[in-house]
Parts: C-alpha cells; structure tokens; sequence
C-alpha cells in the first residue's frame, strides 16, 4: 500500500492552509457475492476496491475527498483539494506530520481468508442449502440463498501522529424460505455470520440452517391473525436484540445527541430504563459481525457502558462528537468505505443477561405476546417512538405457549419500553445485519437475554408521522452486498 514518507507529505498538504486535523484512510477490499434464486444460481460477482479518503476538520467542521489515484501526484492533489476548504486566512505554524506505529496487537489468524477459497466451494454451500430448504416440503415454493465475503485491508494516519495498518474478514450466509398454502404466502428467514475466514461456514450444518428458515415459513401458514390490544410481550432471546439497537441503541449515538434529535439529549446519569437493565456496546467480542479491533479512525475497539442498572452512563463517540463535548473516544467511529467519512455508530449492542430462568418467565406470563423473530419496522430518534414487524410470533396463555400468529406488529416508545421491562433472563441470543444511517451501511450484531415487557401495543400498521424517522430491518432489506 502507500510508504509513510508520502503519508506524511499528503497530511501536511491537508494542513498547510491551517486544519487542525487531518487523516487519510486507505482501504483495499476484496468481495464476492453468490446468490441463488429460482434454483439456479442466478449472480456471482466480485470485485477489488482500493482507494483513499483525506478528512480535515476545523472549528468542527469536516472537510472530505476521497479517490482512487493512489500515485503521489493524485493523492497531493487530492490533499490540497481538501486543504481549501478552510479560507486560509490563519494558516497554523506547526512542525510536519511525523508518524508512530499503533501496536495493532496479535495478528489476525483467520484459517481460510475467503478470496483464496475456490468459487466451486463457496456455490456448493450456496447449492445444499437451497436443496436443504426445498426439500423440507412441497409448500416451499421459493428459495433464496445469498453468500458473501470480504477481507479487508486499512492504513490510517493522522495528524496527531497516529500510523496504524490492520486487515480483517467477514462471511455471510442468508437463507429465505417462502412457503405458499391456498392464498397465505408466509416467510422464514435464517442467516449466519461472523468475523472469521470461510472457516467459519464448516463449523454450521448449512442444511439444518436452511431447514431452519423452511419450517419457519411453513409453520406461519397454520398461523392465526395476531391479537391487537396492549399486552405483555415476551422477547424471546432467538429474537436478537433489533428492539434494543433500533428503538435505544440509535439514540445514544453522539452525533445525534449533539444535534438534539435524540430522546437521550441531557439525561445523562438519569434514571432511563427498568433498574434490572444494563446496556452495553462492544467490538471486542470475539468473531460476532459487528467486532473490530480497530475502529476506522485508528481508535481501539472497546466495550462501552452505555446504561448501567437502568442509568445512563455515556453515548457513542467518534473523534468528531468527542471533541465537541470533551468526552472521552469509545471507539465506534466507522464508516462504510473510504469513500464516506466516520461517524458514531453501533458495533454489538446488547442487553447483559440477568438472573430470571427464561422458563420461569414465560410460565409467569398468564397472557401475553411471545415474540421468537424480530422483521422490519421504523423508529422515531427524536422521541423515540417506534413500529416493528413480528416474523415469527406466539400467544403465551396460562404461562404456556399455545399457538403461532402472524400479522403482528409491536407498537410502543423506547425509553417507556425500556422501563417497562420487568424481567431480564439469564440466556443470550445474538442477531446480525448491515446497518444504515445517513446512507452508509456498517456490518453490526445485536443482543438480548429473554425479556418481559410488561405492558406493550400489539397489532396495527402505522405510526404517528414524526421529524426523524428512520426505516429499519437492518440486514434484511439490503440486497445481497456484504458490506
């Protein structure tokens, strides 16, 4: 990739017009991506991106260019592109960029980096698992199976005399079953994943996993309509914790607090969910889709205490947001490619487990709503409000689960659900997707232990029109691109 010299010559091109910050961030991916469908393979593609993004920053202001001409001449230019975006009336006197080397710690020791897996190989997962799924039943009708990977490799250097060069890899594998009887057409939908080389694909039974998403779609045909009315809810852990990332998670971004489209703005260290629950944000889980070791502003991946027995203890930052507000760096600056500049988001959010048998919890519920797969929905930042599909769902009655609905959709408020909830079981289920925000999807992992909510709306179609609303169904609703 790019020699340091020449780093440090594009950084002080960036300055000379007085930033007070510069970066560049160099990336080169490599992708492929499989999709099957109608029982063919139907795509195959990949493909090879390198280029490099020159951010500078002043006053709080950002500046970016980004290009794929990484010869001197294009990459100078490129910095004195950037440089006049400040007037250039104060130019700061300061010494030339000199660059460290950032420890990137134990080196990634993947088995199988996915572009050196032959393609037959990859298609022969993509081929068992379609088999898999139509097999299971004559009322699957359609199948659709999409495999990706990437590896990746990043330098980045700033002004601040950071250098850090770090390489990682992510695989993928989704599986969607549509199951058709007279005029219901039900889906089931199961996808495995992780920071890992193809390795981690020998480890799962792709057929039990397609069979998984089959008898999902199938078993929503004898499904009946979903009771409305406000009820308990019970959240599975196989649910994940989309409830958590979208309705909570988005709002203690700190770019968003910053700007006053958060419900969270002003309440740190003030009481916002039930005692019972603690929400964490952490990259440094081994494997899981949203962990890194680095974030993409060469700040180390860190797990961060954002609501600590039911107080708020601290938002998401970048550099950006956390020298606007003198906090401290938590790590979470990402962006999708060099193309986009970083900005505060999500790596794995979770709720930590707590003591309740998940059992128990659902024998204590005389009635309720029993939620095992979370869909697509939208969530109001500004307030919070939000709307979410149920993809798989069940009445709880007389504390047993009785029968399976469809239809259902759950209706509430973040910060009232939050405090809603009584009890926190001791499992733990984990869900992966690509999440968007300000048109820059970023791989995440969600989680939840079993909850109860204690009271919370079931059925209906919309929700009140607010300032910010963002459509979610993260992972489910992007194609086939492994970001």
């Amino acid at each position: 990739m790019l020699d340091r010299d020449l780093m440090m010559a594009v950084l002080d091109t960036a300055l000379k017009k007085g930033g007070q910050f510069a970066e560049i961030y160099i990336e080169d991916r490599k992708t492929s991506n499989i999709l099957c469908d109608d029982d063919r393979i139907e795509k195959i593609n990949s493909g090879r991106e390198i280029g490099a993004g020159i951010r500078l920053i002043k006053e709080g202001r950002t500046f970016y260019v980004y290009t794929n001409d990484l010869s001197r001449e294009g990459l100078i230019r490129a910095a004195a592109l950037v440089s006049h975006g400040v007037d250039g009336s104060c130019p700061l006197s300061r010494p030339s960029v000199e660059l460290r080397s950032i420890d990137a710690g134990m080196p990634v020791n993947f088995r199988r980096w996915p572009q050196k897996v032959d393609l037959a190989e990859k298609i022969d997962y993509v081929l068992k698992a379609n088999q898999a799924a139509r097999d299971l039943s004559d009322e699957i009708r359609q199948v659709t199976v999409a495999a990706g990977d990437l590896s990746k490799r990043v330098q980045i250097a700033n002004s601040d005399g950071d250098y850090l060069e770090d390489e990682t890899a992510r695989v993928r594998l989704t599986v969607n079953a549509i199951a058709v009887r007279g005029g219901q057409v039900q889906t089931g939908q199961e996808v495995v994943g992780g920071v890992s080389g193809w390795e981690l694909l020998e480890g799962v039974s792709v057929e039990d996993l397609a069979n998984q998403a089959a008898r999902r779609a199938i078993a929503m045909l004898s499904a009946a309509p979903a009771p409305a009315g406000c009820m308990p809810v019970v959240m599975h852990a196989d649910a994940g914790g989309t409830m958590i990332h979208e309705a909570c998670g988005h709002g203690l971004e700190a770019d968003l607090v910053n700007k006053g489209l958060s419900v969270y703005r002003d309440k740190l260290d003030q009481l916002v969910a039930s005692p019972i629950v603690t929400v964490i944000d952490d990259a440094t889980l081994p494997g899981k889709y949203g962990s890194y070791r680095w974030d993409d502003e060469a700040v180390p991946a860190q797990r961060t205490l954002l609501i600590e027995n039911g107080y708020l203890r601290g938002f998401l930052h970048d550099r950006l947001s956390a020298a606007k507000t003198g906090a401290g760096l938590t790590g979470n600056g990402r962006r999708e490619s060099y193309m986009e500049k970083p900005m505060p988001r999500m790596s794995n959010t979770f709720i930590a487990p707590g003591r309740d048998d998940p059992s128990s919890i659902i024998r204590d519920t005389a009635r309720g709503l029993l939620v095992k797969k979370m869909g697509g929905g939208q969530v109001n930042t500004a307030n919070g409000d939000f709307v979410f599909d149920v993809q798989e769902g069940y009445v709880i009655e007389n504390g047993e689960i009785s029968y399976p609905v469809r239809g259902a959709t759950l209706i509430g408020n973040g910060p009232r659900t939050l405090m809603d909830i009584d009890r926190v079981g001791s499992d733990m289920g984990f869900a992966i997707g690509v999440c968007g925000k300000d048109g820059q999807g970023v791989p995440v992992g969600d989680a939840q232990p079993t909850i109860r909510i204690r009271e919370l709306t079931v059925g209906g179609t919309s929700m009140s029109d607010g300032p910010i609303i963002r459509k979610t169904g993260k992972g489910r609703c992007v194609g086939w691109k492994l970001y």
